[in-house]
C-alpha cells in the first residue's frame, strides 16, 4: 500500500489533539502577545501627544512636524494657533496636529536670554 493512503490521524490523546488544533493554540496565544508589545505602546504615546497638543499655552516653544520652530503667540479656537517664527517676526497659522512636540528649556537657562555659544 501506497504511504499518501494511509491515515495519520489515527494518533490519540494530547499528541492527537495538538496535531489538529496546534496552530489554532499557536494564533490565540500571539494575540495578547501582539496587544501588549505593539497597540497599547502606540495607543500610551498618541495620548500622550494629544494632551501635549490640548495643553498648548501662549509662550510655549514649539516644533512643527514640518521642522518649524516658533513661539505660540495666540490660540485661535480649538484647532487653530499661530506662532511667530525667526528672528524678523514671522507669523504662520497652524493646525494644533502639525505640533510635534514642546521645547523645554534647559534648566537654569532663561528664555528671554538664550545662551550664545563662543
Amino acid at each position: 500500500m501506497p504511504i499518501f493512503l494511509l491515515d495519520v490521524t489515527t494518533t490519540s490523546g494530547f499528541a492527537g489533539f495538538f496535531q489538529q488544533y496546534g496552530m489554532l493554540l499557536i494564533i490565540l496565544i500571539m494575540l495578547p502577545i501582539l496587544y501588549f508589545v505593539m497597540i497599547r505602546p502606540q495607543r500610551k504615546q498618541e495620548k500622550q501627544t494629544q494632551e501635549m497638543r490640548n495643553n498648548l499655552k501662549v509662550g510655549d516653544e514649539i516644533i512643527t512636524i514640518g521642522g518649524i520652530v516658533g513661539i505660540v503667540i495666540s490660540t485661535n479656537g480649538k484647532d487653530a494657533i499661530t506662532i511667530v517664527s525667526s528672528r524678523d517676526k514671522t507669523r504662520i497659522q497652524i493646525l494644533r496636529s502639525a505640533v510635534s512636540k514642546v521645547q523645554v528649556p534647559a534648566e537654569g537657562q532663561d528664555e528671554a536670554k538664550p545662551q550664545q555659544t563662543k
